[in-house]
């Protein structure tokens, strides 16, 4: 009736879900936790949850909707310390987040439509190209521009924030890279600004997503829930460490992230 999982988790063979015993719990409030400072920080973070969940004995694309229990959570509490220093920019990024949201609920509709090793693949290399462009003009990543942050929103950003929501809903993981690069690159913040409109933004969209797998039955919310713990205080305190350390350190942080998770989307 009951499976041992490396030493230590227990599964029950009949239901397929996990006995929720102490060292349980606190991996998935540990590991919650790691996510949160990653993501927010940077992105990919979620990677972390989403191996757990499966070595949990969650098939992956409930894993997929369960993760975005943590993600809603770390998002609110960064984004209220973001607003609280000043750096983040409420009424610009609700504008943002409405190609993105339209876009989480088609990516969420065909999460399991698509042959996902080869789309790891893919987006390593997409990662691997980003890394080189985060060095390639260090400037355009620490300084705003105002030219750009004052322009009007154009169609061109709508569909890149769509393509980013779509991507998004579809798997998460890697998406707060994909948005700060736009967000600076293409919208013009600095990436301390760029960083708390990105949280926001996915705090915004992420509902929807997981409104999609709750209706679908792809949730697992004993797992999802414990782990959002972790994730709340891991948000609190990356986003204050970021706001403290600027956009340099945020920078460096960024390029490891990147750099690890392209390997591992590579090589694995």
């Amino acid at each position: 009736m009951w499976e041992t999982v490396a030493g230590y988790f227990v599964i029950n063979a009949e239901t397929g879900l996990v006995d929720l015993t102490w060292p349980v719990i606190a991996a998935l409030i540990i590991a919650g936790f790691m996510v949160g400072i990653i993501n927010t920080i940077a992105g990919s973070g979620t990677v972390i949850t989403y191996s757990l969940f499966m070595l949990l004995g969650l098939p992956a694309n409930i894993a997929n909707g369960t993760i975005r229990f943590g993600v809603i959570m770390q998002t609110f509490s960064a984004s209220a310390i973001f607003y609280k220093g000043g750096r983040l920019n409420m009424k610009k990024g609700l504008v943002l987040a409405i190609p993105v949201i339209l876009g989480t609920v088609l990516g969420a509709q065909i999460a399991t439509q698509i042959n996902q090793k080869v789309f790891e693949k893919v987006l390593g290399v997409v990662m691997v190209i980003m890394l080189l462009s985060v060095f390639y003009d260090p400037k355009v990543w620490l300084k705003e521009q105002i030219e750009k942050i004052n322009r009007k929103f154009t169609l061109k950003q709508a569909l890149l924030f769509f393509a980013v929501g779509v991507y998004g809903g579809f798997i998460h993981i890697g998406v707060g890279i994909f948005l700060l690069a736009i967000l600076v690159v293409n919208a013009g913040y600095d990436l301390i600004k760029a960083n708390a409109l990105k949280v926001f933004i996915v705090l915004l969209y992420s509902p929807f997503a997981l409104g999609v797998f709750i209706l679908n039955n792809q949730v697992d919310y004993r797992l999802g829930l414990i782990s959002a713990i972790g994730n709340v205080f891991g948000g609190i305190v990356a986003s204050r460490f970021a706001i403290k350390k600027g956009a340099g350190f945020v920078r460096w942080f960024l390029f490891a992230v990147i750099l690890l998770f392209s390997i591992k989307l590579i090589l694995f």
